[in-house]
């Protein structure tokens, strides 16, 4: 009997795997309002030098607030006050002419900076005056999050794999919500960028576990809706997010504020089970066997789960494990898991690069900050509906090419259009985008064997991570010329479509168990995904150097 034929039986999408889905769909609330919290705490609000250096005799006692800036501040070409420079003496003659002489002399800011707080209390900027030359300290530290995130990924995909799925979740959430909270208190700059980079490293550990685990629970037929449901608790966190944002406008409080429901996540841990096909892959059979029960008790099987004794299990998946550890160097021991690996690999970058390009690259919607930011969220929900149609429909391979297929052209087309006309263009693109990034993920887990499956997620979203910080460098570009950065992603896009359609098709199919089914040495429900994979890398050799 197979592992999927003994899950249907007992019910592959009943109460039990409904209350798994349910406890890791809002376990991941923190996470991906960690992702977002740069966009509010490292806003640099309007500023201007303190004129309190100027001021040594209290002559500006019977100024007004503007009198005061316009014998004290430059103004921009723009009429606002200059954000960096200040009148190396009160220029009291401005008061009666506007015009500022280009010969006054101007110096930098003495005596720190005055921060328009109306729409934030406190941010980063204003707590350790990260502007003028230290700007960009203030989103450094989003980069610095999403560095700890990609070596997280890595870390926790190696360790879940080595000591169960379960048991690092709890470490997951216990070590990303303390470290989320210290960060809010930190009395320094460097002390915050450091919590911050160990809240990135640690907090990404349950993302990647509870996927795992709402695959390996359900039957073939509901893995589709549960990757769906899945991608879609991050739609949740990015809508709640901004009213969380509007409500506390304090950094330090708003911290707190995203860290603190982690302890719901810690309690309903309890809840979550272990992975019965990890357990029975490494030899745990009575454990498995204790899950598989409680499975079929709370869905109301447990008139089959009684004829099924502990040891019948190790027969269900055939394994040369024994006591062997497997780590990262198995996605690249064997030639078809080397092929898979770099397949996955470029689809995840290109689909996390063009994903947070996108982001990064719309500037506004005519909307306030925290509007835009509930639009962005949204948007995700018709795109993320759409992959239960899709996936069932067309299957994952398409899916998965098609939606940066449309990314990759939508991008190009931006480039020809008229600006007014892109904004619209550029939602498309971003909801194609989210298409991709929901089914990328249920799809990688199905492709991965039992035994490396939480390694090879820890490695795709290492490389995920490694897109994302790779992002903001590539916008960057537009400084050589205005388009260079919708080329770049468009190219990724399209170069992604390409790899992407040649990765198997796993619709229907039984998930791999060993590495041997992806080589197709062990013959069974696998030998399908070995036959497209080895027709498909051989394709990918002769058309990628």
């Amino acid at each position: 009997m197979k592992f999927e034929d003994l899950l249907s039986e007992i019910n592959g999408f009943g109460r039990f795997q409904k209350m798994v889905l349910c406890i890791n769909f809002f376990g991941r609330f923190s996470l991906a309002c960690h992702f977002l919290l740069g966009n509010f705490i490292a806003v640099i609000p309007s500023h201007h030098c303190s004129t309190s250096s100027l001021d040594a005799d209290e002559i500006f006692e019977n100024l007004t607030r503007e009198e005061r800036l316009t014998v004290s501040i430059p103004v921009q070409d723009d009429g606002t006050p200059a954000s960096c420079h200040m009148f190396s003496y009160p220029q009291f003659h401005l008061l009666s002419n506007s015009s500022s002489p280009s010969e006054v002399a101007v110096v930098q800011c003495q005596n720190g900076w005055e921060y328009d707080n109306s729409t934030f209390i406190s941010t980063l900027a204003t707590q350790w005056d990260l502007v003028c030359d230290k700007r960009a300290l203030s989103r450094l530290t989003t980069t610095i999050f999403f560095i700890g995130v990609m070596f997280g990924a890595a870390a926790f995909g190696s360790l879940s794999a080595m000591f169960g799925r379960k048991p690092m979740l709890l470490v997951s959430y216990m070590l990303g919500m303390g470290f989320g909270l210290c960060s809010a208190f930190s009395s320094s700059f460097i002390m915050f960028a450091v919590l911050r980079f160990f809240t990135g490293f640690t907090i990404t550990g349950s993302v990647i576990i509870s996927t795992i685990l709402n695959v390996e629970w359900v039957s073939i037929e509901h893995r589709k809706l549960v990757g769906v449901i899945d991608s879609l608790s991050w739609t949740f966190a990015f809508m709640s997010f901004p009213l969380v944002a509007y409500l506390i406008r304090d950094w330090r409080w708003l911290t707190v504020a995203i860290s603190l429901p982690t302890v719901t996540a810690i309690i309903t841990w309890w809840w979550v089970p272990e992975s019965a096909r990890w357990l029975i892959a490494n030899g745990r059979v009575d454990k498995a066997h204790y899950y598989l029960h409680k499975c079929a008790v709370m869905n109301r099987k447990k008139e089959i789960i009684v004829s099924i004794k502990p040891e019948n299990l190790a027969k269900i998946i055939v394994t040369d494990r024994g006591n062997r550890k497997y780590s990262y160097l198995d996605l690249v021991r064997t030639p078809k898991m080397r092929k898979l690996a770099l397949l996955t690999g470029i689809t995840w970058f290109a689909v996390a690069t063009v994903a947070y390009g996108i982001s990064f690259n719309i500037s506004s919607f005519g909307l306030n900050r925290y509007l835009t930011q509930f639009v962005y969220g949204a948007i995700e929900i018709p795109a993320k509906l759409s992959i239960y149609y899709l996936l069932d429909k067309f299957g994952r391979r398409i899916t998965q090419a098609g939606s940066l297929l449309f990314v990759g052209i939508s991008l190009m087309i931006n480039i020809f259009i008229p600006k007014v006309v892109r904004t619209v263009i550029a939602v498309l693109g971003k909801g194609c985008s989210a298409t991709s990034f929901g089914t990328v993920i249920l799809y990688s887990s199905e492709l991965y064997p039992t035994v490396v499956r939480q390694n090879g997620m820890g490695y795709n979203s290492f490389v995920a991570r490694l897109g994302v910080s790779v992002a903001p460098l590539i916008l960057l570009s537009d400084d050589v010329w205005s388009y260079f950065s919708q080329v770049i992603l468009s190219s990724l896009g399209l170069s992604a479509a390409f790899v992407a359609y040649l990765l198997p098709e796993t619709r229907g199919r039984c998930l791999p168990e060993t590495i041997e089914d992806v080589e197709g040495i062990r013959r069974n429900c696998s030998q399908a995904f070995h036959t497209q994979l080895s027709s498909h890398c051989c394709f990918l050799i002769i058309k990628i150097p």
